[in-house]
């Protein structure tokens, strides 16, 4: 099962009071629901979506629907769940027009249209939230209802729909409290704790993977210069300054800058043999181009 499903199934599983029931049919209609003379339709490939409407439905306004199982023809066969309310009266209607104010209404509504329309990714892959309406304006209330909460949803359009999305993982673990999934939060943070210490790891063996290439291609550089001063004009063209630190340089191949420093007498900085390197490099590039005395 996907960690969107394990969501759902969650979600699936809290009830509130009848306005916040109210509130969350309201979004599953407005989400993948049809309304028209001859009632109410909603339509889902998710079966734990379409029990759950059914019961908000019969617990909040007393009335039975129809349930009805069909296989797509897309989405390699999966199976459709549809669910009519044929008896309408005003109470539904009334309820369905009431747009949720209170705190509590507000998370039930985002909960209902994620349920309805809404998907996550993987944690351990990416971080994306989403939820699809083919109605802007529906888009446009849903991103500022999540958005009263501080998270930072966006709008895009993609083909007929528009689709809310969340790409941080902070602001996703912030709406998965919202609509009251505490145990999917739970755990998207373990793994995005694991996720974060691999990708620090990571960082880390790079970062000390790539300085250490370059202070082996760079004490590389420096022997084969030293060796071209040695082999053609001897150490003893250096300077004492210089003769030991290329002395040092033969003897302590894999030493770092700052380690030979600590093996000069007296003691020099880091920035100091760095220097004294460079001053080698270029005697020997100008014994290499015949320009010495």
């Amino acid at each position: 099962m996907s960690f969107s499903s394990l969501v759902k199934k969650e979600l699936c599983g809290i009830y509130g009071p009848k306005h916040c029931m109210n509130a969350e049919i309201t979004a599953i209609i407005n989400s993948c629901g049809t309304i028209n003379e001859s009632g109410v339709c909603i339509r889902t490939e998710n079966a734990a979506v379409a029990r759950k409407f059914f019961y908000l439905v019969k617990r909040s306004f007393k009335i039975h629907g129809d349930v009805s199982i069909k296989n797509s023809r897309q989405f390699n066969r999966s199976r459709v769940y549809s669910v009519r309310i044929p008896l309408i009266n005003k109470t539904l209607y009334d309820g369905l027009g009431e747009v949720a104010k209170k705190d509590c209404c507000k998370r039930a509504y985002i909960r209902g249209a994620f349920l309805a329309a809404g998907s996550l990714s993987d944690p351990e892959k990416a971080y994306h939230l989403e939820i699809v309406n083919p109605d802007r304006q529906r888009c446009e209330d849903l991103a500022e209802t999540i958005n009263t909460y501080g998270l930072n949803a966006r709008i895009i359009k993609r083909k007929l729909h528009y689709i809310v999305y969340l790409k941080e993982g902070e602001n996703i673990v912030d709406l998965l409290n919202i609509m009251g999934a505490h145990l999917s939060l739970l755990n998207m943070e373990n793994l995005r704790i694991v996720k974060d210490m691999r990708n620090n790891v990571n960082r880390q063996v790079n970062c000390e993977t790539s300085n250490m290439s370059k202070t082996i291609r760079a004490s590389i550089k420096q022997i084969n210069d030293i060796n071209t001063i040695a082999n053609i004009k001897g150490l003893g063209y250096l300077s004492d300054q210089l003769k030991e630190a290329a002395e040092i340089r033969l003897m302590y191949e894999e030493a770092s800058l700052k380690e030979i420093g600590a093996m000069m007498s007296p003691p020099v900085s880091k920035s100091g043999v760095n220097h004294r390197l460079r001053k080698i490099s270029e005697i020997a590039e100008n014994i290499r181009g015949g320009y010495y005395d």
